[in-house]
């Protein structure tokens, strides 16, 4: 079974979500930048990150061709249309193997993709950081972007400095694709994750509109509109994009009353809270929607 690996929240302006996040509380890595016109900034997390990410040299970004995914023109496009959730990266041993696997499950892939960056580690030393990626795809949601990520250097993104964050946050509880259909891709998702696919979201019990794929690190859920609605309290960002990535959820220790006098964790606990989410708005952050719920310490 795969765990939620990292997901890419895009922006057009990364030092102005860089210091969105600061303020927000969060520890984030200095800027990075790929060799295909995008940079990016991360927040590690127990087991996964978030990556912030803007396009910061479109003539370097290569287009699309037949058999290739490309990741930057991808979030250019993504960017083109607005700002948010852009991607939901899964973990892998072996991007090759996937690649191969899901093919030959008739699941639409693409080549193989090899790439390194420089990255500076909190001592400020500088490495060399490498990945390789398995895309894949599906017909009915062509707007949702979705990889396997395996990381040749593994121990960058767990450093313990960036690993501490003001406003508590650990892990990924969880990520929302919705969409009138997002519930007809639990077959899909439950074959490029190897999670089994539950009927309901244990957290809206009484809504039958809800899949979701408990992964080795984070829940995926799959979403109609309504039952969305219902968990955030706010309506789905982009539904024009068919089934997308429309919010994700966050764990941080602390966030309850407990935190009002600590700096990062009172910003937190004093947004909206609907069910057990503290809930950021997409039209406050850069078009995506995060929730925050409470994990003792």
């Amino acid at each position: 079974m795969k765990g939620i690996n990292h997901l890419v929240l895009a922006g057009h302006d990364l030092e102005a979500m860089r210091s969105q996040y600061a303020g927000l509380g969060f520890t984030v890595t200095p800027r990075g930048q790929h060799p295909f016109g995008t940079g990016n900034s991360l927040i590690q997390l127990n087991g996964s990150y978030l990556e912030l990410l803007a396009v910061t040299a479109p003539q370097d970004i290569p287009e699309h061709r037949a058999g290739h995914f490309c990741f930057a023109a991808f979030n250019r496009d993504y960017l083109a249309r607005h700002e948010g959730f852009s991607m939901l990266v899964l973990d892998t041993p072996d991007a090759r193997a996937d690649g191969k696997a899901w093919r030959a499950a008739g699941l639409q892939t693409y080549e193989p993709f090899d790439f390194s960056r420089t990255a500076r580690l909190a001592d400020g030393q500088e490495i060399t950081v490498s990945f390789s990626l398995a895309f894949v795809s599906h017909p009915a949601a062509p707007r949702l972007g979705l990889f396997a990520c395996q990381h040749h250097t593994p121990g960058y993104f767990a450093q313990p400095r960036y690993m501490q964050h003001g406003n508590g946050a650990t892990a990924v509880a969880d990520v929302w694709i919705v969409g009138d259909t997002a519930p007809d891709l639990a077959g899909f998702m439950q074959t490029i994750t190897g999670a089994k696919a539950t009927g309901e979201d244990p957290a809206i019990s009484d809504d039958p509109s809800v899949t979701t794929l408990q992964t080795r690190i984070g829940a995926i859920v799959l979403a109609r509109p309504p039952a969305f609605e219902s968990a955030f309290g706010l309506a789905a960002p982009h539904p024009q994009d068919g089934p997308h990535l429309a919010a994700l959820t966050l764990a941080c220790e602390g966030l309850g009353h407990e935190a009002l006098g600590h700096e990062g964790l009172g910003q937190l606990a004093d947004l909206p809270k609907v069910g057990n989410r503290h809930v950021l708005a997409p039209e406050k952050n850069f078009g995506t929607a995060i929730g925050f719920v409470t994990t003792k310490r």
